[in-house]
């Protein structure tokens, strides 16, 4: 990847294989050239770090999302007054959390949303930091024979988590049947498209006939040298790319407060 040391919008790699941060950037004066690299580093990198002086408001955070495509309304969950688009991540509690676990947002939807964005308003003194994993790496690791047999299995994914918490019952939730191995619509590349919190079993198989594939899966997809973990400080946006990352909300920070803005993008249908 190239790293840009030009005065505005500096980009560098965080890992070898995952995110990249980006410095001296006003998100709310960026012209489209500047726009381009950041948007470029972000489909090179799967996710982005970007470090600004001071929270960014809702509007702004708005308006930058806008420009990466049509915006997802998060299902089930309450919004921020005024704002329909932005969901308030804030602290429920150890026991309530359920992004403690690596995993993809919403791969039980037929269309799972293609990028988020976190916005940090309010932190805790330490702690709370958020791991990413590469997916695209992963299965670029994978050996020949492992990446033929895997292409062409379809895997079950079923919400049995984030409609229970909400108290919400959703009429319309069913499994879906997306591809083990994903192509971006971006950048072409492969991923391995399976989430530890919703996939359950390969279509057509059964749970115990899946459960030793789909473990070697998910701890394929979370080996050290694929992840990136972050530790959040004030101002910082963090973004990535639902479609090839899984990730992970490290709850270790007790009753302090921690308020996180999220706006979130159209993924389409996985292929």
């Amino acid at each position: 990847m190239e790293v840009l040391t030009r005065s505005q919008a500096r980009i560098q790699p965080l890992t070898a294989e995952v995110g990249a941060e980006v410095r001296d950037v006003d998100l709310e004066h960026v012209d489209d050239e500047t726009f381009e690299r950041i948007r470029k580093a972000f489909f090179d990198r799967t996710m982005l770090v970007i470090r600004c002086d001071e929270p960014l408001g809702p509007d702004a955070q708005l308006a930058f999302t806008r420009r990466w495509g049509e915006v997802y309304i998060t299902p089930y969950v309450k919004k921020l007054d005024g704002y329909p688009e932005i969901l308030p991540v804030v602290n429920w509690g150890k026991a309530k959390t359920v992004t403690e676990a690596w995993h993809s947002d919403a791969t039980f939807q037929p269309e799972p949303p293609g990028i988020a964005i976190l916005a940090a308003q309010t932190l805790p003194a330490a702690g709370g930091d958020t791991m990413f994993a590469n997916c695209c790496a992963a299965y670029d690791a994978l050996s020949a024979a492992m990446k033929k047999m895997l292409e062409g299995l379809r895997a079950v994914h079923v919400d049995t988590v984030l409609a229970k918490f909400a108290g919400v019952e959703d009429p319309n939730a069913k499994p879906q049947s997306h591809p083990v191995i994903r192509t971006h619509p971006v950048t072409g590349r492969k991923s391995i498209f399976v989430n530890p919190l919703f996939t359950q079993h390969f279509d057509g198989m059964s749970r115990e006939e899946s459960r030793g594939l789909l473990e070697f899966l998910f701890s394929q997809l979370t080996k050290h040298e694929f992840v990136y973990r972050h530790r959040w400080q004030p101002g910082d946006i963090v973004m990535w790319d639902n479609r090839c990352t899984v990730h992970y909300a490290v709850h270790d920070y007790g009753d302090e407060k921690r308020v996180l803005h999220r706006t979130t993008i159209a993924g389409g249908k996985p292929v």
